[in-house]
């Protein structure tokens, strides 16, 4: 598998979620740092307005929200395997009921320290307030939630190296996320929180001693030359038995159904039991396929572009 270009910065997340999925798999692939805020000239004009990291394209087909980066990843490069049972929905608790015990554990703990562009920035992304003093009054609450979840790690480990078994598996790099967040963030809060779950240090360990694969860096706008180079590749068959009654050509609006809820207008190309996928046109970048998952994102029919 060749052409993977993520669109991260290091600090993210969720951005570290997908490198460590591509330690997993052992893959090369080409990193073009976005900026942690907007403005986002190199990657918006990609997504027609998604604006949340990571983005991973693969010449004109754009994959936004590591769900659907990470299925392609893995329909791409099956081996070694990495999904299987319900990993789906373990990365679908990372994602969201993990993750929100972390942030106001993380941002209670260094918020006084986050820069004001940033909050001003996670303000417009999320549509309400970014409200440290809030997050302060909340840590208190989430620290023994937080531990909860990391204590259903610590049981998963209790029969195997990983939570997948032998060998690591996308169940092991969703929980890792948080945890490896958390770590880095505040270490000591860290500690104290996973203090007496004596399976985690050795699985942390040896997650992160998979590493990111083999990363090379590219500039942003020799990305976009690529895309704009490029065709997209051929879509998945759309579902006619999809819910939405939603047939390819329909002129469509998509969107997350948390936050960053930045509508994304498309023509709709395939909707498929885990994924949307949209068609944009642009005299910039010609056409390209941008890719959803259909799990925490809506599609709406739109007026023509």
């Amino acid at each position: 598998m060749t052409g993977i270009i993520l669109h991260h910065y290091e600090a993210s997340p969720f951005s570290q979620k997908v490198r460590c999925f591509l330690g997993l798999k052992g893959l090369a692939w080409s990193s073009v740092i976005t900026p942690n805020i907007m403005p986002k000239p190199d990657l918006t004009p990609l997504t027609g307005g998604y604006r949340r990291a990571p983005v991973m394209q693969i010449g004109a087909d754009v994959y936004c929200d590591t769900q659907v980066i990470l299925a392609e990843i893995e329909r791409r490069a099956p081996n070694p395997p990495a999904v299987t049972g319900l990993d789906w929905a373990v990365n679908f608790w990372a994602d969201r009921l993990f993750f929100q015990a972390t942030v106001p554990v993380i941002f209670g703990e260094i918020g006084d320290a986050v820069p004001q562009a940033f909050l001003d920035d996670r303000e417009k992304l999320s549509g309400r307030p970014f409200d440290i003093k809030a997050m302060k009054a909340a840590a208190g609450v989430m620290r023994p939630q937080w531990r909860a979840h990391a204590a259903w790690v610590d049981q998963g480990l209790a029969s195997a190296p990983y939570l997948s078994g032998a060998k690591p598996g996308l169940a092991d790099v969703a929980a890792f996320m948080n945890i490896i967040w958390l770590s880095r963030a505040t270490p000591q809060v860290a500690e104290s929180l996973m203090a007496g779950l004596t399976r985690l240090p050795e699985w942390v360990a040896a997650m992160g001693a998979m590493g990111e694969g083999v990363r090379t860096e590219m500039a942003g706008r020799v990305a976009l030359e690529i895309s704009r180079d490029t065709q997209p590749g051929l879509p998945p068959a759309h579902d006619p038995a999809d819910p939405t009654g939603l047939a390819p050509g329909t002129h469509v609006t998509v969107m997350a159904d948390d936050y960053g809820r930045d509508p994304i207008a498309g023509t709709l190309v395939a909707a498929t039991a885990d994924r949307l996928v949209i068609r944009r046109d642009s005299a910039d970048l010609g056409a390209l396929h941008i890719h959803f998952p259909r799990a925490g994102y809506v599609a709406v029919r739109a007026r023509p572009l």
